[in-house]
């Protein structure tokens, strides 16, 4: 399995505590307490998960798992975060085939995981001093997706699950000004122009490629929905009694989940027991959230595609 775009991992706060305390018991660089979608998604598809690319290298990485190349914070354009954007990624996975790294064959017999998180879209309000041209600049997100994706199946791969993006307007960031009780519905009606358009484009590269069944969206979208919906977990687990409250929190706008000042000192409030939360910080879901959205009809029946 490749993994390509943004990912839980490999950035800033995600290597410090209380980050990992779940599993494997401190951190490892996932945005989490614990296990990450791709870690279920490799579960799904019967492999451990995939070893990073930037400890390819290392003994035991177990290339024939498959690779993550995927960065933390990235896009499909160059974000506000130093990390390879997508279309550098996918050079990298490149460069592994004209090492004979890996070969055509490999390809062939790969499934792709293809993800964002918004990133691009956080960079344009971060960088732009109104929202004007926000509308076309999701098209040009899209756009640039699809020939990232294009560029994937040139390589071999032949099964490409690009994931929709969540309810951006649900993440505790978001939720915070509404003391976590409800969401941005702004964000949330731009973040479905985003998954529409990303519906169509992978329906117009099947038709492209001759075949009905080679690019298709993982819906997260309706499994954060399903979630948000029934507040508890669709699996058997504690309900989430407010899914939208994070576990871990910054003591005030200027810090979050893991930082310190220059004492040393906590400067973050953890929550007694993560798997009551959805949300393990401003943004991301916890070991828990992941795997009851992994448990989803709607994530279940968009990872059957996968065969």
């Amino acid at each position: 399995m490749l993994i390509l775009g943004t990912t839980g991992k490999d950035w800033a706060n995600s290597w410090k505590v209380p980050y990992g305390i779940t599993f494997p018991g401190k951190p490892t660089g996932r945005f989490s307490d614990g296990r990450l979608l791709t870690d279920f998604v490799a579960r799904y598809v019967g492999l451990k998960t995939p070893i990073a690319y930037r400890w390819r290298k290392e003994p035991g990485s177990r290339l024939n798992e498959g690779m993550n190349f995927a960065y933390g914070g990235t896009g499909v354009f160059d974000t506000l975060v130093s990390e390879p954007n997508m279309t550098t990624q996918i050079g990298f996975l490149r460069q592994l085939l004209t090492d004979s790294v890996y070969t055509k064959t490999n390809l062939t017999t790969s499934v792709a995981l293809v993800t964002l998180a918004g990133n691009d879209y956080s960079t344009f309000l971060a960088t732009n001093d109104s929202a004007v041209g926000f509308l076309h600049f999701i098209q040009k997100v899209v756009n640039q997706l699809t020939v990232n994706m294009k560029r994937i199946h040139n390589l071999g791969v032949r099964k490409i699950g690009v994931a929709s993006l969540p309810p951006l307007g649900c993440l505790p960031r978001s939720t915070v000004q509404f003391s976590f009780r409800q969401c941005n519905e702004t964000e949330n009606i731009l973040t479905d122009l985003h998954n529409q358009l990303l519906v169509q484009a992978a329906n117009n590269l099947n038709k492209q490629t001759n075949n009905t069944s080679s690019f298709f969206v993982l819906d997260i979208n309706s499994a954060f929905w399903t979630i948000f919906n029934q507040k508890q977990a669709y699996k058997v687990s504690p309900a989430f009694k407010n899914p939208f409250d994070p576990c871990c929190v910054g003591v005030s706008d200027e810090f979050g989940c893991g930082n310190v000042d220059e004492n040393g000192k906590m400067m973050y409030k953890l929550c007694s027991n993560p798997k009551s939360k959805f949300f393990w910080d401003t943004v991301h879901p916890s070991q828990e959230g992941w795997e009851a959205l992994y448990s989803t009809p709607d994530l279940q029946n968009s990872l059957k595609k996968f065969w």
